[in-house]
């Protein structure tokens, strides 16, 4: 080997050697972003165990479109492989196959189909969200959230008891953050607010998160989302963190989320909406 090669075999592994780590760098530190984030799984589309009826609504979108999109693709292999095997052109043939230019039926059927499939994924989606959209108004349980670089305000109210505010500072472990209460078995219903940048309040056990934009006045629908508990373990803790990039302590945004018992939950309202007044 002639030493210019050597040499320049040499420079391309040093500049090969940087990148790497920084590869290696990026991934560890987008690994350790969403170590919070609850264990996925295949059953379920690899989406998180939810914990609200409005969190089935999504995995049943999610879980339609992916098997609506695989047997698409499934179709358009199937249909790749038969034209490359029985209409490649033959040695002992110098004709053109036979073509489908201006062919009406043809046409009509490559454009009423996708037409259909296009429809059908709207009709859905469209469905989908204006459940998620919706707040009924009718939750005794309303928790006002605030959002501020870089934690969270929740003040909760319920049957005209409200409990003291729980804010929180920044943290790396979500479990030191600001602690949300909720009860199982109960309709929810979020308004949020912030005064400084764009946040986006996300619980992934929620299966949903909904952006926090500075401006909105409060009583605008857009800022209000509702959710319906579901009856699980009472005393389990659930991540919580903003999901836009807002800043410096973005990561350390972090905040938990409790579900307990309905006596439990009334037991906790009356004790802070004591220690408030």
């Amino acid at each position: 080997m002639s030493p210019t090669r050597r040499t320049t075999r040499r420079s391309l592994a040093r500049r090969r050697v940087p990148r790497a780590a920084a590869l290696a760098l990026l991934l560890a530190t987008a690994t350790a972003c969403a170590n919070d984030v609850p264990e996925a799984d295949w059953s379920r589309g690899l989406l998180p165990e939810h914990i609200t009826e409005q969190g089935g609504v999504v995995e049943s979108l999610w879980n339609g479109a992916w098997i609506a999109a695989l047997a698409t693709g499934a179709v358009v292999i199937v249909l790749i492989v038969w034209a490359s095997i029985f209409h490649r052109k033959r040695r002992a043939k110098a004709e053109l196959p036979p073509q489908v230019r201006y062919n009406l039926p043809i046409e009509i059927l490559y454009t009423v189909v996708p037409l259909v499939m296009v429809s059908v994924f709207f009709f859905f989606t469209a469905r989908d969200s204006n459940t998620l959209a919706h707040v009924s108004g009718e939750a005794k349980v309303k928790v006002k959230v605030e959002a501020f670089q870089w934690s969270w305000r929740f003040t909760t109210t319920y049957n005209g008891k409200t409990a003291q505010p729980v804010a929180g500072v920044p943290v790396h472990d979500y479990n030191q953050g600001p602690e949300l209460v909720l009860p199982v078995k109960s309709k929810v219903e979020f308004d949020l607010s912030t005064n400084d940048v764009i946040h986006s309040f996300w619980i992934p056990a929620f299966l949903f998160k909904r952006d926090v934009i500075p401006g909105i006045p409060e009583g605008n629908p857009g800022r209000k989302f509702e959710v319906t508990t579901l009856d699980v373990k009472p005393g389990t803790v659930y991540a919580g963190r903003c999901a836009e990039l807002c800043g410096v302590d973005h990561s350390r945004m972090l905040f938990k989320v409790k579900l307990v018992s309905q006596a439990e939950f009334d037991q906790y309202i009356a004790t802070q909406a004591g220690s408030a007044q």
